[in-house]
């Protein structure tokens, strides 16, 4: 038997494959791209993170600016409906003023009570139309407008007259508005179609 001993070379690795000289330079091109890459991407990640640290602070902050907005939006309307009737209340005062003022007299006449209640009643008036509340008082003849009115009888035209039908005879109570909004509709009877 024949055994032929053969001595590796310097440039054959272990494995028997050889390797080409300055083949070292590759890995550390490559190394150094990967060490770019890894670098670039951290960097990304720090930008990223700085961005959403950012937002999340802009969320909180547009948050509680909305939670404060939704309070004192909530606190307006707490103070708007507990003193809504503030000026209404304050156009009211002289006409309560008039009225102690007429029952404190002691010897009062006739004509002096009407003469102070018809002025009691132009300030009671008064204050109302300030607060836009405003009589409704159809004339006899106008047309029936159910959204206004609310009729009580219907009767028959009289003969000889030239009232048309569903028009109002006569008004048994005047109706109030309340800024374009009915309050109270006038109570009022309508002449029956013929």
């Amino acid at each position: 038997m024949f055994q032929a001993m053969t001595q590796p070379s310097p440039n054959t690795p272990e494995n028997g494959q050889t390797a080409a000289p300055g083949n070292d330079t590759p890995d550390i091109a490559q190394a150094m791209l990967q060490a770019d890459a890894l670098a670039n991407a951290q960097a990304d990640l720090a930008a990223l993170q700085a961005k959403n640290a950012d937002l999340a602070d802009q969320y909180l902050r547009a948050r509680a600016e909305a939670d404060n907005a939704r309070r004192r939006a909530d606190d307006d309307i707490s103070k708007a409906r507990k003193f809504a009737l503030e000026s209404f209340s304050e156009s009211l005062l002289p006409v309560l003023d008039s009225l102690e003022a007429g029952l404190a007299i002691k010897d009062v006449t006739p004509e002096q009570l009407r003469e102070g209640a018809e002025a009691t009643l132009r300030q009671l008036k008064s204050a109302l139309e300030r607060n836009k509340v405003v009589a409704i008082d159809p004339a006899a003849g106008a047309k029936f407008d159910p959204h206004q009115h609310q009729a009580i009888s219907v009767v028959p035209v009289p003969p000889g007259t030239t009232q048309d039908a569903n028009t109002i005879v006569s008004v048994l109570q005047k109706g109030y508005l309340i800024a374009e909004r009915v309050l109270r509709p006038a109570l009022v009877t309508v002449s029956a179609p013929a």
